[in-house]
């Protein structure tokens, strides 16, 4: 259930800030930037942040 949570979190954030690049400033390409980044780092590290915040807040 977290996995899902945390791509459908990421996915969100990614589509998110890609519109606000297109509609308000290019600099929010930096903040789909930090996302992937943080997404390949998980995958190599096994360890993600929002993961252990979701777990903090009761998802199972």
């Amino acid at each position: 259930m977290i996995n899902r949570l945390v791509r459908g979190i990421a996915g969100s954030f990614i589509l998110i800030s890609l519109l606000l690049a297109i509609y308000v400033n290019l600099n929010w390409l930096w903040f789909t930037a930090f996302v992937g980044a943080n997404l390949l780092q998980s995958s190599f590290t096994k360890w993600c942040l929002m993961e252990k915040i979701l777990k903090k807040l009761g998802a199972k």
